[in-house]
């Protein structure tokens, strides 16, 4: 395994780590399971989990916490969410200080830790003053609850937003962001890429893998395979990827990662970690088999003829609005 620094900041992620929002904890065959794969990421050299409150309810970081127990609190990095439901009270939600100090709380409760390393706000919150929101984690960055804080799918302008607001302030810094990034959704290069390489800040992906569509198990013209997350996820958000367009691109880009020797699933985690402002790639692994096919995509660098290539599939623009 290989570490980057995330950002400017001194703290070192692997490149590959593992989320806990698929994490399935339904039954004693299916949480040892889970238990499994956490330790053989640990074994592999995965030292940052990312987990959330919303996630099961609650339950995934308490069983991330417990997963964790047995291993030296200094070889881990741990991270959490806030601004989800967590329950019908007109504050158990959003960013407010109200909500982020007592979710904080709780889930250092969940996780019986004195401190979680990495921090989020998992949405924007319209409803709440970004002041408000970036005082209470710097805040909770000198209380010694967070050691790094940032947000989670924030617009360019949002975060610009906090930035102006923690300098205004002289507030701790935001150090990281995690945004949804892989082969079909690129929507970060048009602007959020450049701003944290100005900033210094990380960034740690999530669903680079676009929900399975890149693991290459959907075909076109083939059904759906049984088991797999289109024909159980509950709100389909697989389903709405399998269009013919992206099959097609899935059935080029696997040919190319077939000519260099490794599954579609590390070509596309690799392809990623191209770029020098991407911390750590967080990836799901239900079973210990996902977990170790995905660590190899550590240290993998894709030729640059082969990137060239891969740039003709997927056709990307980056939007730019041209002026006279």
């Amino acid at each position: 395994m290989q570490y980057r620094n995330m950002g400017k900041w001194g703290l070192k992620l692997s490149e590959i780590s593992i989320g806990s929002w698929m994490t399935d904890l339904n039954g004693l065959g299916a949480a040892e399971t889970a238990r499994q794969s956490i330790r053989a990421a640990y074994d592999a050299g995965v030292n940052f989990f990312d987990c959330a409150d919303a996630y099961s309810g609650g339950e995934a970081e308490k069983f991330l916490g417990s997963a964790l127990r047995d291993y030296r609190r200094s070889s881990y990095v741990v991270s959490s969410k806030v601004f989800f439901p967590v329950g019908r009270g007109a504050n158990d939600w959003g960013l407010s200080r109200k909500h982020i100090v007592e979710q904080l709380d709780n889930t250092l409760k969940n996780m019986k830790l004195d401190y979680v390393d990495l921090y989020f706000c998992h949405r924007f919150d319209p409803t709440t003053p970004v002041e408000e929101t970036m005082q209470a984690l710097s805040d909770m960055v000198a209380a010694g609850k967070v050691l790094y804080y940032g947000v989670s799918e924030w617009s360019p302008v949002q975060i610009c937003k906090a930035l102006s607001c923690i300098r205004e302030l002289h507030l701790r810094p935001m150090s990281v962001i995690q945004p949804q990034y892989n082969m079909i959704d690129r929507y970060i290069e048009d602007e959020i890429v450049q701003i944290c390489a100005e900033n210094g800040i990380g960034i740690v992906p999530f669903s680079p893998l676009a929900q399975g569509l890149l693991t290459g198990k959907y075909r076109k013209g083939q059904p759906l395979p049984a088991g797999s997350r289109a024909t159980h996820q509950a709100d389909r958000q697989i389903n709405a990827l399998l269009t013919d367009e992206n099959l097609g691109k899935v059935e080029r880009l696997s040919r190319i990662a077939d000519g260099l020797g490794v599954s579609l699933s590390v070509l596309a985690l690799a392809w990623i970690l191209r770029l020098p402002q991407i911390s750590s790639v967080i990836t799901g692994a239900s079973k210990p088999e996902q977990l170790e096919a995905n660590v190899a995509a550590s240290g993998f660098r894709i030729p640059q003829d082969a990137l060239d290539e891969i740039e003709g599939i997927l056709d990307y623009h980056p939007f730019v609005r041209k002026i006279g």
